[in-house]
């Protein structure tokens, strides 16, 4: 029994937890332990199409690294009894300088799809964009996040009643923002998928049911989940876009590679809300956005997903704030995996960042509580960076908190 005193003196026994999503993350340090369990759990063709990127995917490993290349300026003695990490995205307050980005195919990840995401999104108070190729519609997302900021992204396609449709439906729901991606007028070269079959249409080989197999929970997940289809173009093409494997007639067809700025005009004569352009990824095309009365622009490379080679959004931030100051609002979208990403995000110019896989690999190790996680574990860790940092508020972030590595 002397021995047990002596444990007890110093430790705590750990609860046994019942819930087996939670106990499968109980010992999560981080965001990339989340990914692991997302790894061991998903088959190999399901993980990479999430985690996967374009060709040497240099791009993809560089959006997170590039944030190491700053390091922070802290200040001291500053009372950091109460931090507020709340300001303002789009005229409205937002808890945390935070949007969940737009991911189509959700529910090959998890049978619920984008609903799960939603329903956490809303519940911290922060924005979620639902995806043109989402795999539940604009109107179960709405119905899923009901009270919350969603936004709609929208592709610039040849058939624009097909687009106004969408658009339409999102406006009679509520959806509060456009988000307009500009940087898929053709799909990036992804080798991961190329190499497990993950192409459009998917074409499945031996190994890949094998791989499914080995996975039986995700297995069973899905052969008793209804089909997944892309739910926001159901019955409005003559292509059956409501399969995955009609997707590649969507893609050829439909993807408009003549996309220019003079559609944007298009885009404000069906929508009366804030329109955001996602894919800036120059200064000269930041400033364009603005000319053409955006109120917000998204610096992203898709998540290194598209052109390998392209810049970071953490590098392009500054020279990009420099050059539009608050003519739009910047929001920084690839690469954030802790809260002290956000911090320099903001410290160089961003007024909130996109997350996307991060929340994925929530998804994909625990499902809605594994989503939960992920917003939690973002604003904390932003929540202790400001207080190490000296900052007390957003409204205090200014640019001598970072300063370029030597």
């Amino acid at each position: 029994m002397g021995i047990f005193r002596t444990i007890r003196s110093v430790a705590r026994f750990r609860t046994f937890e019942t819930d087996p999503d939670l106990r499968r993350m109980q010992s999560s340090a981080n965001i990339d332990d989340l990914r692991l369990i997302a790894r061991r759990r998903l088959p190999r063709g399901v993980f990479d199409y999430m985690d996967g990127a374009a060709e040497d995917e240099v791009t993809y490993r560089r959006n997170s690294s590039d944030y190491q290349r700053w390091e922070f300026v802290p200040s001291v003695l500053r009372d950091v009894t109460h931090i507020d990490t709340s300001t303002t995205l789009l005229g409205r307050p937002l808890p945390v300088p935070m949007v969940l980005a737009p991911t189509g195919f959700t529910r090959i990840v998890d049978p619920e799809g984008e609903l799960p995401v939603a329903r956490a999104a809303a519940r911290h108070g922060i924005p979620y964009s639902l995806s043109t190729l989402g795999t539940r519609s604009i109107e179960e997302v709405a119905d899923a996040g009901a009270g919350g900021r969603n936004w709609f992204q929208v592709y610039v396609w040849k058939d624009r009643g097909l687009v106004r449709n969408m658009i339409e439906r999102a406006a009679a729901c509520g959806y509060e923002a456009l988000c307009i991606t500009v940087d898929l007028a053709v799909p990036g070269r992804r080798e991961r998928d190329v190499r497990n079959g993950m192409t459009l249409p998917p074409k499945l080989g031996l190994d890949m049911l094998i791989d499914g197999l080995r996975k039986p929970s995700w297995t069973w997940r899905f052969i008793t989940a209804e089909p997944i289809t892309f739910s926001n173009v159901v019955g409005l093409t003559d292509h059956d876009g409501s399969s995955a494997v009609a997707l590649s007639s969507l893609v050829s067809d439909q993807f408009d590679a003549s996309l220019s700025w003079s559609d944007i005009e298009w885009f404000r004569s069906v929508w009366d809300g804030p329109i955001i352009i996602k894919g800036i990824q120059s200064v000269a095309d930041a400033r364009r956005a603005v000319e053409h009365g955006v109120d917000a622009i998204a610096v992203s490379n898709h998540g290194g997903r598209q052109l390998e080679g392209s810049p970071t959004p953490i590098g392009l931030l500054e020279p990009i704030a420099q050059e539009v100051g608050d003519e739009a609002e910047i929001i920084c979208d690839g690469g954030v995996r802790r809260g002290s990403d956000i911090l320099k995000a903001l410290a160089l110019g961003a007024r909130a960042v996109m997350v996307g896989r991060a929340y994925l690999y929530g998804l994909g190790a625990g499902g809605e509580k594994g989503v939960d996680w992920v917003l939690d574990f973002l604003a904390e860790t932003m929540r202790s960076t400001m207080a190490l940092a000296g900052v007390r508020s957003v409204g205090e972030v200014g640019r001598d908190l970072v300063r370029r590595r030597p």
